[in-house]
C-alpha cells in the first residue's frame, strides 16, 4: 500500500461545511459521500457568479450575458468529454442526475430495440435506480429480466455471467461499476469484452466510480455511462449520460419541447443536432457551469491520488473496525478490490439506532438499504450502516468514528 500523497489538511480549507459543529460542540466528521460529496469554495463561487454576473438563458439570445452563459455551460461539457475520455462532446448529455440518464436509455433506446422474450441482464448488487428503469420497460414490452449472482464476499459470479450471455435473447446487460454498499469494483471491461462477443450493448452505472477513480470510457469501451454530479463535489441536480455516437444517432429524443428542435411545423418537428436532441427545455444552467468548476478541483488533484488517498483511508478503516467485538462487514476484503465504501453491522443494533448514536458523536453515516434492497435480501439483512470516504476524510476521523462505535458496543453490552 503506498502512501497517499493528497494535502488533505489543505483541501479541507476549501470545505466551509467542515468547520461546522454539530450537537452543540461536536466537530462534523462527514462519512456518508457515497450518497452526496460536500462543496468545496470554488463550486460554490462558481454558482454565485453566475447568477451575480451573467444569469440568462443559454443557446438562444445572441446579447453578451447569453453568450457568456452559453459558452461556461458549454465549457463544462468539455470537461466532461476529456475527464471520461468521450470521442466527442456530442457523446456527453445533460440530465438532472445518474437515475433519470439510465431513464433515458430505457425510455429512447430500450423501447425502439428490446422486444418481447428478450432479456435485460442485471446483478445482485445494482442500486434500484438501475432496477426499476428496467422491470418498467420489461414489464411493458414482456421482456425479462435476469440477475447475476455475487458471491459471499461480494464478488461478481463471472461464470454464472457467461452462461447467461452464451444463452440466446439477450438484449443488454446493464451493471454498477462500483457498488454502493459493498464498494466491490466490478470488472466491466471484462464484462463489457463477452458481451461484445455476442453485440450486446452494455451500459456502466459509474455513479460511485465516477468520482472515485479514472474511468475511460474508450478503455472499457461502454456503450452507456451514467453518473451525477453531487457525488463528484459538484451540485445537485447535475446528471451526465455519455452514449457512443452511433448508438445516439439511432435513439429517438426523449423529452419533446424546446431547445432540442431545429424546426417545428403544425404536423412535423425537424429535431435538433446532438446531443442537443435530447436536452429540452431551459436546463439547469448554474449548475452544470459549477460542475466544471467540480472537474477542475478534482482534475487538479488528480483521480489517481483520489483513489490512492481513499484506498489507504479504507485500509485503515476497516483493519480498525475488525478489531471491534461484533462486527460484521460485508464486500471484499481486499481494499484493490473495492472503493471507499465499509457497510457493516454490529451485534443486534439497528442500523437507524446506531446512526443516531453516531449523530451524537457529530458523525455522519448512512443506515438502511441503501437503495439496494435486492442486495440486502441477497446478503439476508434488513438493512447495514454504511461509511463512505471523500478526499477530505482523514485517519483521525476514523479514529473517531471507530470510538463512538466501541462507545455504542459497550452501551448495547455487545
Amino acid at each position: 500500500m503506498q502512501k497517499a500523497t493528497l494535502n488533505v489538511s489543505r483541501i479541507r480549507q476549501d470545505f466551509p461545511i467542515l468547520k461546522r459543529k454539530i450537537k452543540g460542540n461536536k466537530t462534523l466528521v462527514y462519512l456518508d459521500n457515497a450518497a452526496t460529496t460536500q462543496k468545496p469554495i470554488p463550486v460554490i463561487n462558481a454558482i454565485c457568479n453566475y447568477y451575480m454576473n451573467y444569469n440568462s438563458n443559454i443557446h438562444r439570445a445572441v446579447y453578451q450575458l447569453a453568450e457568456e452563459a452559453t459558452l461556461e455551460y458549454e465549457k463544462t461539457r468539455e470537461k466532461i468529454a476529456k475527464f471520461i475520455n468521450a470521442h466527442s462532446t456530442d457523446e456527453i448529455i445533460f440530465t438532472r442526475n445518474a437515475t433519470e440518464a439510465i431513464n433515458l436509455v430505457s425510455y429512447s433506446w430500450a423501447r425502439t430495440n428490446v422486444e418481447k422474450d428478450e432479456k435485460v441482464v442485471l446483478t445482485e448488487i445494482e442500486h434500484h435506480s438501475n432496477i426499476v428503469p428496467w422491470q418498467i420497460l420489461t414489464q411493458e414490452k414482456g421482456a425479462k429480466l435476469e440477475y447475476v449472482g455475487i458471491d459471499d464476499k461480494g464478488y461478481l459470479n463471472i461464470e454464472e455471467y457467461k452462461k447467461y450471455i452464451q444463452r440466446d435473447k439477450v438484449k443488454l446487460v446493464s451493471v454498477s461499476h462500483m457498488s454502493n454498499v459493498l464498494g466491490t469494483i466490478m470488472p466491466v471491461k471484462e464484462i463489457i469484452k463477452m458481451a461484445h462477443q455476442k453485440s450486446i450493448p452494455v451500459l456502466i452505472d459509474g455513479a460511485q466510480s465516477v468520482p472515485h477513480m479514472p474511468v475511460d470510457v474508450r478503455d472499457i469501451d461502454c456503450d452507456f455511462l451514467a453518473f451525477s454530479a453531487h457525488k463528484m463535489l459538484g451540485p445537485t441536480g447535475v446528471g451526465v449520460l455519455y452514449v457512443k455516437r452511433e448508438i445516439l444517432n439511432e435513439m429517438p429524443p426523449f423529452i419533446g419541447g424546446g431547445d432540442m428542435i431545429r424546426e417545428v411545423h403544425k404536423y412535423d418537428t425537424r429535431y435538433n443536432d446532438l446531443p442537443y436532441k435530447f436536452e429540452g427545455g431551459t436546463p439547469n444552467i448554474a449548475d452544470v457551469i459549477a460542475f466544471g468548476a467540480a472537474i477542475d478541483y478534482l482534475n487538479k488533484i488528480g483521480m489517481d491520488k483520489v483513489r490512492e488517498h481513499e484506498m489507504d483511508v479504507t485500509n485503515y478503516a476497516i483493519n480498525a473496525i475488525h478489531d471491534l467485538k461484533g462486527i460484521i462487514i460485508y464486500g471484499p476484503s481486499d481494499v484493490n478490490n473495492r472503493g471507499g465504501v465499509v457497510s457493516f453491522n454490529i451485534g443486534d443494533i439497528h442500523p437507524h439506532d446506531l446512526a443516531t448514536i453516531m449523530n451524537d458523536h457529530g458523525i455522519a453515516i448512512r443506515s438502511g438499504h441503501h437503495c439496494a434492497q435486492v442486495l440486502m435480501e441477497r446478503l439476508d439483512v434488513a438493512a447495514t450502516s454504511r461509511a463512505s470516504f471523500y478526499i477530505y476524510n482523514t485517519k483521525e476521523e476514523v479514529d473517531a468514528f471507530i470510538n463512538a462505535l466501541d462507545e455504542a458496543r459497550r452501551l448495547f453490552r455487545i
